[in-house]
């Protein structure tokens, strides 16, 4: 299966698929608490830093993004300030916007998270549940009928926040068998009969719970709720999340797959759902069997619920976990925005950032030393790694040795290293700015005068440190002497 997997994962051929449902924007609050107000027996939240990632639809469609398919989205969001944001957010992930409708009577869906000290204390809901206006539902129609030919697949995020109506849902249904397209849904509400002719749901426990009319005790229950469902929808399939326990995946012909969770540690299950139903989506639309597809799914919510906040999962990730058979190989490799929210509770727990950058192209022991006392330095230590393109640009033909993700994978092996993430342009300098460590750290082959980010360091507080470099190692060196070794 492995094999197989791999495949899905490395294929050059991107998928197409169109997600439909309610898109949301997620916003973050990061602080600590040092006291109680005078002014109510209420916790005082001194708030560190801020960002807003997407969220629902929008974080199902994020997930295939980075799964290197190529993920087009239909919903509405406000004429609001929000709503700007969050299509900016899509356009940046690469993510068709076209189908994205600007609604004048509805506000954008926002759920603002307060966090402190890695808890969340708080949730504030900016929303409209009503179903969405005949004019704004029409144009969602219309985009599902101009996309369907052209899409590997559909999955509908129904957060029940008014777009999946029962006309739009209808259009969804009608255009994909008229396609022959297969259509997955996450969904939402006590009423599961609106999603016939789907060919799988992806619901929790909770919500198989809701939507039928047997109390749920045991296993010989779920078994009569899962008769039931089929009986209602006539689908091919259910994957049931159900936390500490896995996942079941139950298909109409009878067959039962009892799948154990992968997580080793469990954060925050925010966005969990999304990253099942997306990866399970990709798989499926792939052409990967029922089982399989959910296998991979669980993986994925393995690795993302040992994230803080609402997160993706990267195809590097699930390549080195089929590979690795392991979390350990993935947990510390981060995108920018997984990075400032780990960065941002570890200052909550006023821990020191050190930061340095390189192409790491091949580990030797002047590497191991430079780490270990960059490390020492402070309480966590970054490591910014080239990415191939820019290791190329810098090094020239025949570089890099390794791929970014080898390369990643065997610095985040190194006990001195705690989180990795891979950055595109010739120098760190935007990565700096976004991270804004407390300690930069290069070799003693650079002046302080040469050090790339020096001034942003230094502007807010910051310091530059310089690490005695081990005279006689360095990469270029090496290979130096391997290729004149193999040209005797």
């Amino acid at each position: 299966m492995n094999e197989r997997l791999k495949k899905i994962l490395s294929d050059d051929n991107r998928l197409k698929v169109l997600v439909v449902g309610d898109i949301i924007l997620d916003e973050y609050i990061w602080g600590s608490v040092n006291r109680i107000s005078p002014e109510a027996p209420v916790q005082i939240v001194e708030c560190k830093s801020q960002n807003m990632v997407l969220g629902g639809a929008a974080n199902v469609a994020n997930n295939l993004t980075s799964l290197g398919c190529k993920a087009y989205i239909t919903g509405a969001v406000g004429v609001d300030e929000k709503g700007d944001k969050l299509i900016g957010l899509l356009k940046k992930m690469d993510i068709d916007t076209e189908g994205v409708v600007k609604d004048p009577i509805r506000i954008t869906t926002n759920k603002i998270r307060v966090i402190a000290h890695s808890q969340q204390i708080i949730r504030i809901d900016n929303e409209d549940k009503r179903p969405v206006s005949g004019e704004t539902e029409k144009k969602v129609k219309d985009y599902i009928e101009k996309t369907m030919p052209s899409m590997n697949g559909i999955i509908c995020s129904d957060y029940n926040k008014g777009i999946v109506t029962d006309r739009v849902f209808k259009t969804i249904v009608h255009a994909a068998k008229k396609y022959k397209k297969m259509i997955i849904v996450d969904p939402k509400g006590g009423d599961f009969s609106k999603y016939k002719g789907v060919n799988v749901i992806t619901p929790n426990e909770k919500e198989v719970a809701a939507a039928c009319p047997i109390k749920i005790q045991s296993e010989e229950d779920m078994d009569r709720a899962i008769k039931y469902l089929f009986g209602l929808m006539h689908n091919d399939a259910i994957l049931i999340t159900r936390g500490k326990d896995g996942m079941s995946l139950f298909e109409k012909k009878g067959k039962t797959t009892h799948i154990p969770t992968e997580a080793r540690d469990v954060y925050d299950v925010t966005g969990a759902g999304d990253t099942v139903i997306g990866v399970f989506g990709m798989a499926a639309f792939a052409g990967l069997g029922f089982v399989e597809s959910a296998r991979l799914a669980n993986m994925a919510a393995g690795i993302v619920v040992g994230k803080v906040g609402t997160s993706i999962v990267t195809k590097e990730e699930l390549s080195n976990f089929i590979e690795e058979g392991s979390l350990l190989s993935a947990g510390n490799i981060l995108s920018l925005d997984e990075l400032k929210q780990m960065i941002s509770l570890a200052r909550n727990r006023e821990k020191k950032i050190v930061f340095t950058n390189g192409c790491f192209d091949v580990i030797h022991g002047g590497h191991i030393e430079f780490l270990q006392k960059a490390k020492e330095l402070g309480d966590i230590l970054v490591v910014g790694l080239n990415d191939d393109k820019s290791v190329k640009r810098l090094k020239g033909e025949g570089r890099p040795m390794k791929p970014q993700s080898e390369r990643a994978n065997i610095l985040s092996a190194l006990k001195y290293v705690d989180y990795i993430t891979i950055f595109s342009e010739l120098t760190p300098k935007k990565l700096i700015q976004e991270i804004k460590p407390d300690i930069l750290v290069k070799g003693s082959d650079y002046s302080i005068e040469e050090v790339v980010g020096r001034d942003i360091v230094e502007g807010y507080g910051g310091r530059v440190e310089l690490i005695p470099i081990v005279k006689g190692i360095s990469t270029s060196g090496f290979l130096k002497k391997v290729i004149e070794r193999h040209a005797g």
